[in-house]
């Protein structure tokens, strides 16, 4: 009944705290103007004796109560097709009357802020974003996570599985749909309670919070498919190209300042070494330590003229410069002056040009951290050329790594966190059975693209590819292969593990082709060049 999934939803609303308990007779009155119902269908929806849910049961009920409403909304018409993209659409409709407005938002927010809880403020704004269901957390949970040791540190794993791929329909309908400038882009502020369209995504539960960094009018939002803890997005108020310059550093230094607890980046403002989106300036951050941040400095270094800045060449597969003291503009000149110097550096030995035919290559990838009362900033170096070799470009995933990662390097894998396609789920399942079965992974389509990777790496276990095929049907019991079978004496489980691991070092693989300078003698030569032109 859906008077029955109203009720549950205002009780859900109540126990996270979206309503309070004089809110509970009008979000019913407006559920049921939602649906088209003049009254309850039961009567007993109005008790208010109800056991009321405790956070975790809120949590783990909200997906089924919005899944019994679109059902619902979909038998009644009140969506154009029962299809993931409208129930998105009509589902964020549902939370947004659950939602407080913006302005009540922001008081709580800097309410908080304003009496020294900087964590505090954002840890409400957090669990508000996750509440409202603008980040969906049933879906998150399906993301598939795990690392990978190396060299470099713990490197973290993903298999993004919480964006719904679009379905036929949809891409049909957004086709013939008119096209809008409104909002600009999926960053604009315009987004804040924006009802959506068919290619579009609802944004009425989306709420924003003002910021002013370096003297520059931005806000702070979350990503609604958060990769890392508090994954958040910083953006201009304005729909402004990306720019990597000298007010940059001041924007990200100036964010730390004010959220200590919390690292910001920048991506790159070139095609291919760029993130997904160089048309609206803004910056990630968020309350979590990667790889690289871990990563020590493997060599000392000193900028002449900034002897009072501790630097030095990072232990990481990148190329990345680590300056750190306690006075902000003293770092910011020094990154603008690195900066400079990268932006008109060529080497031809070390295969670096700073363009070519009139196209710059070389920029910058920013992140900052505040170490106790120290600032730090990490700039990492990039490079955009690309070769007739490697089209794609040269500091990039080459073709061999394909299979696994394709995709910009930006800067969430630049720190260490490979995020890697949802389609990788089913091929390392079907690859997994492969192995059992001791089949030829190149009879597959979906496989031959990872015969070689596949191949090259299972002997290191002991593990004949192919050796056999047939000769394992199936598992035993114990999760074994039977003897004599290509994976005999590895169950299940660790083929399952080793599978994960060189997943891992694919991505260790990536980093390194992405790197500018090698770590190699050669490599840290031809750094040690760049470093005496700043």
């Amino acid at each position: 009944m859906i008077t029955e999934k109203i009720l549950a939803l205002t009780e859900y609303g109540l126990a996270t705290g979206l309503i309070e308990p004089a809110d509970r007779i009008y979000t019913i009155n407006r559920l049921l103007e939602l649906f088209g119902l003049e009254e309850p269908e039961d009567t007993a929806a109005w008790d208010e004796n109800a056991r009321p849910m405790t956070q975790q049961e809120a949590e783990d009920a909200l997906e089924g109560i919005l899944g019994g409403m679109l059902d619902y909304a979909a038998e009644k018409g009140l969506i154009p097709e029962n299809t993931v993209t409208y129930r998105d659409l009509f589902d964020t409709k549902i939370m947004s009357l659950l939602v407080p407005r913006p302005g009540e938002v922001r008081r709580m927010f800097y309410g908080l802020y304003n009496h020294n809880a900087p964590v505090a403020a954002t840890d409400y704004f957090y669990k508000l974003c996750c509440d409202s269901d603008y980040i969906r957390r049933y879906r998150i949970r399906k993301d598939l996570k795990w690392t990978a040791e190396t060299e470099f540190g713990t490197l973290d794993i993903t298999i993004n599985l919480s964006k719904p791929e679009k379905d036929p329909k949809a891409i049909a309908a957004a086709k013939l749909a008119k096209q809008s400038g409104y909002p600009k882009c999926l960053l604009c502020k315009e987004n804040e309670g924006y009802a959506g369209r068919i290619n579009h995504p609802a944004r009425q539960n989306h709420r924003i919070i003002p910021v002013t960094i370096n003297d520059s009018e931005w806000y702070f939002q979350y990503s609604p498919y958060v990769y890392y803890n508090e994954h958040c997005i910083v953006f201009n108020c304005e729909h402004t190209p990306m720019k990597i310059e000298r007010a940059t550093f001041g924007k990200l230094l100036d964010f730390v300042t004010q959220f200590p607890h919390y690292f910001v980046g920048s991506n790159a403002d070139l095609p291919i070494v760029g993130g997904s989106i160089l048309t609206h300036d803004h910056f990630q951050g968020g309350h979590y330590e990667f790889a690289m941040a871990k990563a020590p400095v493997e060599r000392e270094i000193t900028f002449r003229g900034y002897e009072d800045v501790q630097a030095g060449i990072v232990k990481w597969p990148m190329s990345v410069i680590r300056i750190r003291g306690k006075e902000r503009e003293r770092l910011i000149d020094l990154a603008d002056r690195i900066l400079a110097a990268w932006r008109g550096y060529t080497d031809e030995a070390a295969f670096v040009f700073a363009e070519t035919d009139g196209e710059p290559h070389n920029t910058i990838t920013p992140i900052a951290r505040r170490r106790g009362e120290d600032y730090e900033l990490d700039l990492v170096l990039r490079n955009n050329i690309t070769t007739e070799e490697h089209p794609l470009g040269v500091y990039h995933p080459h073709a061999n790594l394909h299979h696994i990662k394709k995709e910009n390097i930006g800067l969430i894998e630049v720190m260490g966190l490979a995020v890697l396609p949802a389609r990788l789920k089913e091929e390392m399942a079907e690859l997994l059975e492969a192995v059992l079965a001791g089949k030829d992974f190149r009879s597959s389509e979906t496989l031959r693209q990872h015969a070689d990777w596949a191949e090259s790496f299972l002997p290191k276990y002991g593990i004949t590819p192919g050796a056999a095929a047939g000769a394992s049907e199936a598992v035993t019991a114990a999760g074994n292969t039977p003897d004599g079978a290509p994976g005999a004496g590895v169950s299940r489980e660790e083929l399952h593990a080793i599978i994960e691991k060189e997943i891992g070092l694919v991505f260790l693989e990536v980093l390194k082709d992405a790197g500018v300078y090698k770590c190699t003698p050669e490599g840290r030569e031809a750094f040690l060049r760049f470093v005496e032109t700043v």
